[in-house]
């Protein structure tokens, strides 16, 4: 499988009112993550003709991280199964190692001129497993 990292420093607008990092926040950065994930390993041609949308979110949040921690994220396919790709996200104290959210998302792909679902193609599954 292809795993995808960035770090990332906690800054005060990722702050909730107990001075950690607010679950808003933890969302967007998942989000955030696949998206890159997608566009760093995706070719044109790909990124033109499929969207991918969120169809839902299971997230598990373990420790709270605050401000100024550096975090590690990381993300790669589980799996894929007909339109359906699940992802998971996990993020990281980079000091530590330990884990502080976990996100597993089922991600929907679509068509892009259609806006219907459309089976993840072979192309696409064996993109996510290069290493």
């Amino acid at each position: 499988m292809q795993v995808f990292e960035q770090h990332r420093k906690v800054a005060p607008k990722d702050l909730d009112e107990l001075d950690h990092v607010n679950n808003v926040r933890y969302v967007e950065w998942v989000q955030e993550m696949s998206k890159k994930h997608w566009n760093h390993a995706a070719n044109a041609q790909m990124k033109k003709d499929m969207i991918w949308v969120v169809r839902r979110h299971d997230i598990v949040y373990h420790k709270s991280a605050k401000l100024d921690d550096t975090l590690r994220l990381s993300t790669f396919i589980k799996e894929n199964k007909g339109p359906i790709s699940t992802r998971i996200v996990e993020i990281h104290d980079n000091k530590t190692d330990q884990l502080l959210v976990k996100a597993t998302t089922d991600w929907c792909l679509l068509d892009a001129k259609t806006l219907r679902p459309k089976r993840v193609p072979e192309a696409v599954t064996t993109l996510f497993e290069k290493v």
